[in-house]
């Protein structure tokens, strides 16, 4: 079989799409890269999925937490606290033993139990809490001259938050935010130590390297294309973030702007 041949069977079988059967013997490189690449699909598919709804949570729970209402900061505090106090880890079998004792109870805990529905719900609480405390800090971070000058224009409630307060706070939280978006893309590879089943065993790339690595018994082919591959779509990740920031940081003097940059520490 050639490589164009293995990449048209496997290029899409994670998400169902090809050869049902993996391959047995005389694994090439090329199967590997292809697999595990597939796999990949579902990594990219539980960070942007958990990273975009754990967004939108994210600026609740740092509004919430900034309010005076203590019926509103008393949650939002206490919801950061369990998710960031707890490992991730644990947060996956706490929601996958949830989930199962809930099935019996409605059918709608069902797709629960997968990895696709359940390990991504965990993702979206997790990454929600995180980025609600990077969002609360630059909420105070906001310098009260720019609070003082919308007020000298006028501006209150509503139009004070989205022309000034939102842009601010997003524009200082943005370099952490990226950081806690390249996190979330890594932990994405617990789920496959979670308990959440693969959907019909078609697993993320950590379930196809450990597939080769088992079969070959040499973990030093798959697990570095699975670095290589995590590295690569970093480096993507830092790209659009980087562009976002410029964006956020368009009205600021040259000198002054916040540009993120990839340095490489050899030593420390």
């Amino acid at each position: 079989m050639s490589c164009l041949e293995t990449i048209a069977d496997y290029a899409l079988r994670s998400v169902g799409i090809g050869e049902r059967l993996l391959p047995r013997e005389d694994f090439t490189l090329c199967q590997q890269f292809t697999l595990i690449g597939s796999g990949l699909i579902w990594n990219v598919y539980f960070a942007v999925v958990a990273l975009g709804a754990g967004f939108l949570l994210a600026n609740a729970v740092a509004l919430g937490k900034a309010a005076r209402a203590r019926v509103l900061r008393k949650p939002s505090e206490w919801f950061i606290f369990v998710f960031r106090g707890s490992p991730l880890f644990i947060q996956f079998f706490f929601a996958y033993f949830l989930f199962l004792s809930l099935k019996p109870v409605a059918p709608v805990f069902d797709a629960f139990t997968s990895a696709w529905a359940g390990a991504t719900i965990v993702l979206f609480l997790n990454t929600a809490a995180y980025s609600g405390e990077i969002f609360y800090g630059a909420l105070r971070a906001i310098p009260k001259g720019e609070l003082e000058a919308a007020d000298a224009y006028g501006l209150s409630g509503w139009p004070r938050f989205r022309r000034v307060v939102w842009p601010t706070m997003l524009r200082l939280a943005w370099p952490a935010y990226t950081n806690e978006a390249i996190f979330l893309f890594h932990a994405t590879t617990l789920v496959y130590f979670s308990g959440f089943p693969a959907w019909q065993q078609r697993g993320d790339a950590l379930y196809y390297a450990n597939y080769f690595a088992d079969k070959t018994f040499n973990p030093f082919v798959p697990y570095p294309i699975l670095a290589g591959y995590f590295i690569l779509l970093t480096l993507c990740i830092i790209a659009l973030f980087g562009a976002i920031n410029a964006r956020l940081n368009r009205h600021l003097p040259r000198e002054a702007r916040r540009g993120l940059r990839l340095r490489l520490n050899v030593i420390r």
